[in-house]
């Protein structure tokens, strides 16, 4: 039985309400636009209505309710995050195509975290989020590696990924957000209380204080994706 989230629009009851009049296009962007602004709390049905100029009863036409409508916001996102990569030349390499397909996604998770919280929420039907995870795998089909060894990576760069990602796209502290300092001065306070501890009682603090200090959030995501990339290729044996 065909569940209501994966239910043809064509083929949900009407409830009644007034016949459409935008395009499925149109309700996606417009939802996308409020998850941008304000996060999932702010996409309900009523300010969707509102940001179209329509009716909710409209809405039903497209989407069975707030769910269903979040997941095809996901899978709108993803399927341009799809042409994104599918954009860009393979390199021949099974894990530079990886790491490019990786990064992309990253990036596109930076600039929306409510994506990166449900990235793998419609995994289990056919849609952009299973096809992103199916070309993930099918670069490790690439490389002599066990399934187990496929399923473990695949796992691990996904959660190199999003972990990094939301991390990044989280709201900044208040005193950085309202001007009061930036964000090196904000590391800085963190760098400069380190440097007077004990070395004895934490010589691996005292060891990456320097790093640490006014260090690039982007560049430590790719650290941490090169050395999950490079514990693959150790186990494919190039």
């Amino acid at each position: 039985m065909t569940s209501p989230r994966t239910q043809p629009a064509a083929d949900r009851p009407r409830r009644g309400r007034q016949r459409a009049s935008h395009s499925s296009e149109a309700v996606l962007s417009a939802a996308v636009d409020l998850l941008d602004e304000a996060g999932e709390s702010a996409l309900t049905l009523r300010a969707l209505a509102a940001r179209l100029g329509t009716g909710v009863g409209s809405i039903y036409w497209y989407v069975s309710g707030k769910d269903d409508l979040i997941q095809r916001a996901i899978d709108h996102v993803l399927g341009g995050v799809l042409a994104d990569i599918e954009a860009r030349a393979g390199t021949g390499d099974a894990l530079d195509d990886l790491r490019v397909m990786a990064v992309t996604l990253f990036d596109a998770i930076v600039d929306r975290p409510w994506l990166g919280t449900h990235f793998m929420r419609g995994i289990d039907v056919e849609g952009s989020s299973l096809r992103l995870y199916e070309d993930l795998g099918r670069q490790l089909l690439r490389l002599d590696l066990t399934p187990r060894q496929r399923f473990h990576g695949v796992s691990a760069v996904v959660g190199v990924v999003v972990s990094n990602a939301l991390d990044m796209g989280q709201e900044p502290p208040p005193s950085v957000l309202d001007g009061a300092v930036d964000r090196d001065e904000f590391l800085g306070r963190y760098a400069a209380t380190w440097r007077t501890l004990d070395p004895d009682a934490y010589p691996f603090v005292h060891s990456i204080v320097d790093e640490f200090d006014g260090h690039d959030d982007k560049d430590q995501f790719l650290g941490a994706l090169d050395l999950t990339l490079a514990g693959l290729r150790l186990q494919a044996g190039l």
